[in-house]
């Protein structure tokens, strides 16, 4: 949403969802002069007329906020630790009301060994997100440490448009959202979730390490992953009046960063953002307890299986489903890890926007390299593509897009060698002609790495088979190696990774839990 005036639609809605705050929320913007200011106030002044609980205050406190264009959220008279510098439109506008609503009273989102753990947190902490208001990513981390700040009075979090402080982006070297830092100094940035940002604050902080969650009774089953596998298993296991519960470091998986789906049978398109919500909503039909944002440590087996989270937390249960699905594969080259958020990225639809006029190239001829090279056409100023094998995997449709694209160069049967940086930043990359050997670089401001994808199955090394290329090994039941441990979708040994595919794995490895708990009571 570009234009800070809201629309009838978007009126209505917040005049529904701040119709029970419990108390009011003043916006306190910074005074000054700023050529975005006008925009800013005429946007709060739009949200605060939907309800008598939203006030707008204009202050001189120069020493709390950056800019004419900051401002926080204040609740009696007090800092909730939650600003924004910018106007959190597009993505962000999500991020603003929920920080209004659960400013206000509304319950948080967070399981509750996270909340006892930052709640537990005795340092002062202030969290600079730095964010694009066109990354759907970014929302996810803003949110996160938002409530961060509500649950703790020792935490700040402060939401920055990078597009609003070019300077402050290019002092700081930032090519890549979000990019967060904590106290100064940089803390986490590229993909980024909250589940990470509990391991970094559990690593710095290692008295966060205990929970004090109440502990769940015996689960018939836990499902780890919340993926389409994980969320089909859950459906189809709570529908048996199962107990079930679900670890996962986030919703959605893999699938939340597709902006295209266009071949899920009975769904024309969708986008991997609105699939993500509509599982969870399906999810939450049922009775499925939902623990967030945390990782599976070990798994103990046996016939009663002992599972300890990244929290401290344990739980028992008679069955488990393996669904954490995979992660991007990275090319392994001498300049990736160390220029990621500094012009290696990931993400196109996150990352694309800071590459605006630049000249990019996408690693990989699957479809996901030459979709990204499709998006990115559209915004930067060329798009090479390298693909390691003589032809381009592509399907055909996305290929003849390609190449009707005046932007948008193909090579094939080359070896991407080195991504090289000059005072921190990408410039170039050297590739190698596979059929000649001749070394070759080129020029560039960003390398994106579409290569497919690795299985999250390293938690299971030591528990259950898996192929040399981690997979998990299973049978035609979702069976592994250990009885009572079920695995599906993109971290087993099934062919063809696709959402459809791993709904109907999940459905099927939760049918194979269930008969196997009707065979322990028999």
């Amino acid at each position: 949403m570009s234009n800070p005036v809201l629309s009838d639609d978007i009126i209505k809605a917040l005049t529904s969802y701040t119709a029970n705050m419990e108390v009011p929320v003043t916006f306190v913007l910074q005074t000054g002069e700023h050529a975005k200011r006008e925009e800013l106030v005429e946007f709060l002044s739009a949200i605060a007329a939907v309800s008598d609980k939203l006030l707008l205050d204009e202050r001189d406190c120069d020493s709390v906020l950056r800019s004419p264009v900051s401002f926080y959220l204040e609740v009696n008279g007090q800092s909730t630790g939650i600003s924004f510098s910018g106007i959190p439109s597009g993505h962000e506008f999500n991020s603003l009301v929920l920080a209004i609503l659960r400013s206000s009273g509304t319950a948080l989102k967070l399981d509750d060994g996270i909340q006892a753990m930052v709640a537990a947190i005795q340092e002062p902490l202030h969290f600079e997100v730095f964010v694009s208001l066109s990354c759907h990513n970014c929302p996810d981390v803003v949110q996160a440490l938002n409530q961060f700040a509500l649950l703790n009075d020792n935490i700040s979090a402060e939401m920055i448009d990078g597009g609003l402080y070019p300077e402050l982006i290019e002092q700081r070297d930032i090519q890549g959202v979000p990019s967060v830092y904590l106290n100064g100094e940089l803390f986490a940035n590229g993909k980024v979730d909250t589940a990470k940002m509990i391991d970094k604050l559990q690593t710095l902080y290692p008295y966060l390490n205990q929970t004090t969650a109440e502990a769940l009774p015996l689960q018939d089953v836990v499902i780890i992953g919340g993926g389409p596998a994980g969320i089909s298993a859950a459906v189809y296991s709570a529908r048996k009046g199962l107990k079930v519960t679900m670890v996962a470091e986030t919703i959605g998986g893999q699938v939340k960063d597709t902006m295209g789906i266009e071949n899920l049978i009975s769904v024309s398109s969708t986008t991997g953002p609105k699939l993500t919500g509509d599982l969870l909503n399906h999810m939450n039909d049922y009775e499925v307890t939902l623990k967030e944002h945390l990782r599976v440590a070990d798994i103990a087996t046996g016939d009663v299986k002992v599972i300890t989270l990244s929290s401290g937390e344990i739980i028992e249960t008679k069955t488990v489903i393996i669904a954490t699905g995979a992660r991007w594969r990275e090319l392994g080259v001498p300049g990736e890890k160390e220029n990621i958020g500094n012009g290696v990225a990931y993400c196109p639809h996150c990352d694309g926007p800071f590459f605006k006029g630049k000249d990019v190239a996408v690693i990989g001829g699957g479809n996901s390299g030459i979709e990204a090279a499709l998006d990115l056409a559209g915004i930067v100023k060329s798009v090479t593509v390298f693909e390691f094998l003589p032809e381009l995997k592509a399907d055909k449709i996305l290929v003849d897009q390609a190449k009707l694209r005046d932007n948008i160069t193909l090579h094939t049967n080359v070896a991407s060698k080195e991504i090289i940086a000059t005072s921190g930043k990408v410039s170039a990359i050297e590739y190698q002609d596979r059929e000649t050997e001749q070394l070759h670089q080129q020029a560039l401001d960003g390398v994106f790495v579409q290569i497919g994808l690795i299985p999250n199955s390293q938690f299971v090394k030591d528990v259950v088979e898996l192929t040399p290329y981690g997979e998990v090994v299973i049978d035609e039941h979702g069976q592994t190696s250990e009885p009572g441990i079920f695995a599906c979708g993109d971290v087993t040994t099934v062919p063809y990774k696709q959402i459809v595919i791993s709904m109907g794995e999940g459905a099927k490895a939760s049918l194979s839990a269930a008969d196997y708990l009707l065979k322990l009571t028999a």
